[in-house]
């Protein structure tokens, strides 16, 4: 997969040359199959954040939703212009959005970046999802995949997805896209958030590679027979139609882990960490709080960036809805046992 999308981002590197639109960064692995504890043997998922780049003439500025109306943290990408008269003066076909007439910028025949991807001054997650699915369809019969690999695109608003296929082998990409904040390990990213209905401006703040480099942290740590992956994997397949998600599951041995030696997670102490999980999910429930391991966690490893608002952040409650819905609650506890 590292492999595949490396190629995708060389040939999307000669597609965009010298346009405004986005710049694409390299891809970086992220969830489950990267960080070595997918819940399935077969069908699995890989899935990588594609951070995006501002084009020249433009910069991007994260705005926060105050709003409370969607769960969890959630930001707008506000894109402005800016100036560049300096690279101007040093560069032919270069022009400044600032300092130019309009008449003069329409006639620049590259395509207009806020039409086509923003919805009015905000970058949308819809509109660069089709950007991007037209850029891989473009890019495909350029890789040297396309002789070997069948090639499928899935429907997705909010990503691209796509299948590949050879002989009875069978590979499934999700392309996210994503917004760096700073110099940080925090991105705002194309994920939907749980809400039913989302603006397609509306970027949710993801941790998804902070929490993978959490798990490369661990793994520098861990003695070469620790089980901690092995105990994750079978709590999210256990979990599966139970009213639990991995995530759930991935957060608790998260808090485990940094809590504790990483020692103690050998197959000899498996018994006794699976004990320890499920206790750490009892008393959440019991609370009817499982705190977020990103948000908020003034014990997060130093090493992996974390925007100061993050770190201080309240903690987000992944068992917010069990706080307000008392049936849900008791189906929680009832799930629980069965498990």
């Amino acid at each position: 997969t590292s492999v595949l999308m490396e190629n995708f981002t060389f040939i999307f590197g000669h597609i965009l040359s010298d346009s405004l639109l986005p710049v694409l960064q390299r891809a970086i692995g992220v969830g489950s199959a990267f960080e070595g504890w997918s819940p399935q043997e077969k069908d699995v998922v890989y899935c990588v954040l594609v951070p995006l780049a501002p084009p020249p003439g433009h910069t991007f500025h994260l705005e926060m939703d105050t709003s409370g109306q969607l769960p969890g943290r959630n930001f707008c990408i506000r894109v402005e212009p800016v100036c560049t008269c300096t690279r101007e003066q040093q560069e032919e076909n270069v022009l400044c959005f600032i300092h130019h007439p309009e008449e003069e910028q329409r006639r620049n025949e590259e395509p207009n970046f806020r039409n086509t991807l923003c919805s009015g001054s905000y970058l949308d997650v819809e509109k660069t999802a089709r950007w991007f699915y037209q850029l891989v369809r473009a890019a495909w019969p350029a890789l040297p995949q396309y002789h070997t690999w069948q090639f499928t695109l899935l429907p997705s608003s909010h990503s691209c997805k796509f299948k590949l296929t050879r002989d009875r082998e069978t590979l499934t990409v999700e392309v996210l896209f994503g917004v760096q904040q700073g110099d940080s390990d925090i991105y705002v990213s194309s994920q939907p958030t749980e809400a039913l209905f989302t603006p397609s401006t509306t970027w949710p703040e993801t941790y998804v590679v902070a929490e993978m480099k959490f798990f490369r942290h661990i793994a520098r740590q861990a003695p070469r027979d620790s089980w901690h992956l092995k105990c994750l994997q079978l709590l999210a397949r256990a979990v599966v139609g139970r009213g639990f998600s991995t995530y759930m599951m991935k957060t608790i041995v998260m808090h485990l882990l940094n809590s504790a030696p990483v020692s103690r997670w050998g197959r000899r102490q498996f018994l006794q960490r699976l004990g320890d999980t499920m206790q750490y999910l009892h008393v959440s429930l019991q609370r009817k709080c499982l705190e977020h391991f990103v948000v908020g966690n003034q014990a997060f490893p130093q090493e992996i960036i974390l925007p100061p608002d993050v770190k201080t952040a309240e903690p987000l409650n992944l068992f917010h809805c069990l706080a307000q819905d008392p049936t849900a609650h008791t189906q929680a506890m009832r799930e629980y046992h069965k498990l």
